[in-house]
């Protein structure tokens, strides 16, 4: 079980193949498959899900970000040193540049922001964090993300739900984008269509993958498996 990134992952080629039966992590094509959150259908499609719209009018600030490991050298942090040259990017958390997070919490405080940088820390295929779940999703922010491609993301969620770094040449083109829908309040719920249809689930740690892996145990019969190589599995 695991639910660090390959590059966080060290170690895994001295572990011997065959070692393991059955892997459980956020990528899709694990035995047990345990994202960080999904979306699922609403019993009752709305045409505005209840209170969107008062949590939209009340906020006041464009771009937030949380982090808290900071490192200068990971892609996050330049992507953000380039676009908060050409845009306010409100920057919350502890270990780097940021200030504290006020007492009212993460949801509360990203809540009064249009944006959110739904950054993951490194790149890899599936690995989409409750920095999307969470952060942005659950705090009615629309998330910007640095992650897989969007191809990937879009397994998962629809295509307006997010924006992405790479659908924009570079950093003053995606901040010129936000600076847009902040002047165009259609254009910018537009990126909350989707919630008509569908609410949101966050994965509760620990609980639900000890569940998803006893329910696997029971219907997994007698049938014998083992994972030859998880580290050329894992890695990419």
């Amino acid at each position: 079980m695991n639910f660090e990134s390959p590059t966080h992952s060290p170690g895994l080629q001295s572990l011997a193949r065959n070692l393991f039966n059955w892997t459980l992590s956020y990528r899709a094509d694990s035995d047990i498959f345990v994202p960080y959150g999904y979306l699922y259908p609403r019993t009752h499609p709305s045409e505005q899900p209840a209170g969107l719209v008062p949590q939209l009018a009340r906020k006041q600030g464009l771009v937030a970000w949380v982090v808290s490991n900071w490192d200068e050298r990971q892609a996050r942090v330049r992507y953000y040193r380039q676009l908060s040259q050409y845009v306010t990017v409100d920057l919350f958390g502890k270990g780097g540049p940021g200030q504290p997070l006020p007492d009212v919490g993460l949801l509360h405080t990203v809540a009064r922001y249009k944006f959110y940088l739904a950054f993951e820390n490194s790149q890899h295929l599936d690995y989409i964090t409750e920095k999307l779940w969470r952060n942005a999703f659950l705090a009615g922010a629309v998330p910007v993300v640095l992650g897989p491609d969007r191809a990937n993301y879009e397994r998962f969620v629809p295509r307006r739900a997010f924006i992405h770094v790479d659908d924009f040449p570079d950093a003053s083109s995606l901040a010129a984008h936000l600076q847009f829908l902040d002047r165009n309040p259609a254009a910018y719920r537009g990126y909350f269509s989707w919630r008509r249809s569908y609410a949101v689930h966050v994965t509760s740690f620990w609980d639900e993958p000890w569940c998803r892996t006893c329910q696997a145990v029971r219907m997994a019969g007698d049938q014998p498996k083992s994972v030859p190589n998880l580290a050329g599995w894992f890695q990419r």
